[in-house]
């Protein structure tokens, strides 16, 4: 519960709307149904209600676009009509929404939300005293809208930066270990749902410490951003390739069936063997191969690939090896 608050925003801010309208709404539609302003009280009522029902659409689908669309426009309409029904007292209430807004909803649906409510009171026009007042309102409303609007979109801006930070690989710009966790788990949803073949690929640079060691950390760097650029250019625009570590990598590849994959796997190590160089010569690379199997986990899937491509590894290196072609060790025969 707590780390969906720290990594959804929009999240946090419907609940935090939905608590804030529980403890400061609710005292003001007990005091109306008291005094006898059931009109009003229902209002207060109505929109209590419709908050708090978004914020539980919210938690339980995690659908915060449309969750917080509704609340946004809940809580325009309902200030409008406290407005109009208690008068001036209710124009205090529209401020809060005109900053929420923002938070709530993207910036065009918030600025067509306050517009509609700043409007809607200036037409009822009840609310306020004289015209002066009225304009005041307007104008002040505006500037409120627009320092939200600033705001939200700083914050916004600097959401994506974080974002972009957290699962990208600063080095060689592909996608990193934690967008690859999110990604197996989406293939093998996908795969369970419309059966389309998931090929999973494991690389490894061959002896790329030597590298390293040899002529520095710079060339090693070097040789990582050319291994990225040739795989990007030998394999389609659906397929995608993460940084799994140090010289490590990983290739997930949607919709290509085991005849394909070979085909695949057979040109990129030729492309890496004629290419790929540093000072001392040509670079190889180990592959480790799994296809995704009913039923599998994300977990297992990776193991499989994995332990092909320590196969790989320990055969000599520069090869390819296919996880169902790995032997699969005999049960034990138990005694009589």
């Amino acid at each position: 519960m707590l780390y969906r608050l720290k990594t959804d925003l929009r999240l946090s801010i419907i609940t935090l709307l939905g608590v804030s309208g529980l403890i400061g709404i609710t005292p003001f539609a007990v005091m109306r149904f008291l005094q006898g302003n059931v009109l009003a009280g229902a209002v207060d009522l109505a929109i209590l209600l419709s908050i708090f029902g978004g914020m539980v659409y919210a938690w339980v689908t995690g659908d915060t676009g449309r969750s917080g669309l509704f609340m946004a426009v809940i809580c325009a309409g309902g200030a409008v009509a406290v407005g109009a029904i208690v008068g001036e007292p209710g124009l205090f209430w529209i401020y809060p929404v005109l900053v929420t807004s923002f938070f709530l909803t993207e910036s065009r649906y918030a600025i067509a939300i306050n517009i509609a409510g700043v409007m809607g009171l200036m037409v009822h026009g009840v609310a306020f005293s004289s015209s002066v007042q009225m304009w005041t309102f307007a104008t002040t409303a505006v500037v409120v809208s627009c320092c939200a609007y600033a705001f939200a979109h700083r914050n916004e801006n600097q959401r994506e930066r974080l974002e972009h930070l957290a699962t990208v690989d600063p080095l060689t710009g592909v996608k990193n270990r934690r967008s690859m966790d999110q990604e197996l788990a989406v293939a093998v949803s996908v795969y369970a749902r419309n059966g389309i073949s998931q090929g999973l690929v494991l690389l490894d640079i061959d002896h790329f410490k030597k590298v390293n060691d040899v002529y520095g950390h710079s060339v090693g760097d070097e040789v990582l951003k050319e291994l990225v650029s040739l795989v990007q250019q030998n394999i389609r625009r659906s397929d995608q390739v993460f940084r799994f570590g140090g010289e490590e990598f990983v290739l997930l590849m949607p919709g290509v069936d085991e005849v394909g994959l070979r085909a695949v796997m057979h040109n990129l190590q030729e492309i890496i063997r004629r290419f790929l160089k540093h000072p001392g010569g040509s670079v190889t690379a180990s592959f480790g191969v799994a296809v995704l199997r009913a039923d599998e986990s994300p977990e297992d899937w990776f193991s499989r690939a994995d332990a092909a491509l320590y196969t790989a590894k320990e055969s000599g290196r520069d090869q390819v090896v296919y996880a169902d072609e790995l032997a699969t060790p005999a049960a034990p025969v138990l005694p009589a």
